[in-house]
């Protein structure tokens, strides 16, 4: 369990190994608290870090030298026995190497050099690949559930993968499982940082606490994070989207990173800072049914047709759209306004619209709950998770009916005694995915229906 007390040992332990959110070299007992301060983010997710004094933009405001950084390479360079035997497995990937090493140095107990950091890493990740039948159904979305099937296969094909390295490597038994496979993976995807000498990245001990923006504007590739944090953290103590407002002028969002080869550190620096309800992720897309000759009548990869989560259509989608909506022997001369990004005539544009408005009424019709029932829905699971006292769980979930019903048949809990019915800790994970998965279908629903709006008044501008 930890405590306070641990974690400021963690701090200290950081800073007895340099990292530091100050330029100045003098000795503390903690790395932080000359720029940084460590802040609860209750609306966004977690524990991150927050400023103590004004920023400037662009100002380095923590230092964490390489020595420090969980990689690869810096496992190995200690360890010739598991050098020689990753080199007996040369087709793994980079994550599955990096992940494998988590797993190994994890079972070094206390005597893993990085043991006061692995202390606070989360216990448990609610990603994909961790998700049920129930849950995955929940979801309700055709490319969401491939989504989640894919992720599932992906990570069970990685581990088998793995398997005989840490047999090899005498990895403890209880960390060669699929679960703890699973954890290490969603570990390194959440909380791994770029690192120009290995694809998988790195882990930063205080480095990963940081808030990271979302990258600005659709056309920026989510790929290139030379200058940013791909991945943002999932349970536990998770890196925040957002720096609150609240906390005063001197909360600035910390989102500049990157490894500086000249003084052999990962550097962040400040950026400026942003309002409380800009922590959306843009990266959100919905993808809607779209009809073959879209596809071809333009150059746009199928990846870049979407909703955004605001209800916007991309840039890319209009562009299809409006091509797609033009007479086939017109198309050659105005596809260059097409792929500017411009109207092409009010009654394309009309069209456009009433076609766009049109299906997405119809996905929203074919899925079999309304966003009004999944808010209730959501209440209702809430209310679950807030319940102190487990007394009347079984008759409040039965009452609850419909899905609620299911979840109760899926976790086995359907026919059990009112006494003893418990939220154990695998039915409260379970509640945690289906809450997410909810949350999901509520905001893809929510965008299908800002897009309406959207179209109903871009046919009211043009009329």
């Amino acid at each position: 369990m930890e405590t306070e007390g641990s974690f400021e040992n963690l701090l200290r332990w950081a800073a007895d190994r340099g990292i530091s959110d100050s330029v100045d070299k003098e000795s503390s007992n903690s790395c932080l608290g000359r720029s940084l301060c460590v802040s609860l983010f209750p609306d966004a997710g977690g524990r991150g870090l927050g400023a103590v004094r004004n920023l400037n933009n662009g100002e380095l405001v923590l230092r964490v030298p390489k020595s420090v950084l969980f990689t690869t390479q810096s496992l190995l360079l200690e360890n010739e026995k598991l050098s020689m035997a990753l080199k007996r497995y040369p087709s793994l990937s980079s994550t599955q190497k990096l992940t494998f090493c988590l797993l190994y140095e994890i079972g070094e107990g206390s005597n893993s050099w990085w043991f006061p950091y692995f202390k606070h890493l989360p216990q448990s990740y609610d990603i994909l690949a961790t998700f049920g039948e129930f849950e995955k159904q929940a979801l309700q979305v055709d490319y969401a559930i491939w989504a989640t099937e894919k992720a599932a296969l992906k990570s069970h094909t990685e581990w088998r993968e793995v398997k005989g390295l840490m047999e090899d490597s005498n990895v403890k038994r209880q960390l060669q499982t699929f679960k703890a496979w699973l954890w290490a993976s969603a570990t390194i995807s959440s909380r791994a940082l770029y690192v120009p000498w290995d694809e998988a990245g790195c882990l930063c001990p205080v480095g990963d606490l940081f808030n990271y923006a979302a990258p600005e504007g659709e056309s920026l590739d989510i790929r290139d994070v030379s200058s940013f944090s791909q991945h943002a953290s999932s349970g536990g103590d998770m890196t925040t989207d957002e720096l609150h407002e609240e906390q005063g002028d001197t909360q600035r969002a910390l989102t500049d990173g990157g490894f500086d080869e000249k003084v052999s550190a990962y550097c962040f620096y400040a950026r400026e800072s942003y309002k409380k309800g800009q922590q959306e992720n843009p990266n959100d897309r919905v993808f809607i049914p779209l009809e073959h000759d879209i596809y071809t009548t333009s150059s746009w990869p199928k990846e870049s047709l979407y909703i955004c989560q605001n209800g916007n259509p991309s840039f890319a989608l209009l562009s299809a759209l409006r091509l797609w909506a033009t007479r086939p022997n017109k198309r050659r001369g105005v596809g260059h306004l097409a792929y500017a990004g411009s109207q092409l005539s009010v009654d394309n544009e009309m069209s456009v619209m009433q076609w766009l408005s049109k299906n997405c009424h119809t996905v929203l019709s074919n899925l079999p709950t309304s966003v009004e029932e999944d808010r209730r829905l959501l209440c209702n699971i809430c209310k679950v998770q807030d319940l102190q006292i487990p007394r009347g769980l079984g008759k409040m979930l039965s009452t609850y009916g419909g899905e609620f019903c299911a979840f109760l048949k899926t976790n086995g809990l359907m026919n059990g005694d009112e006494a003893e019915l418990r939220l154990t800790g695998k039915v409260k994970h379970s509640l945690d995915r289906w809450k997410l998965a909810v949350q999901w279908r509520i905001s893809y629903k929510k965008a299908l229906i800002d897009c309406i709006s959207y179209c109903t008044r871009t046919i009211s501008s043009l009329s």
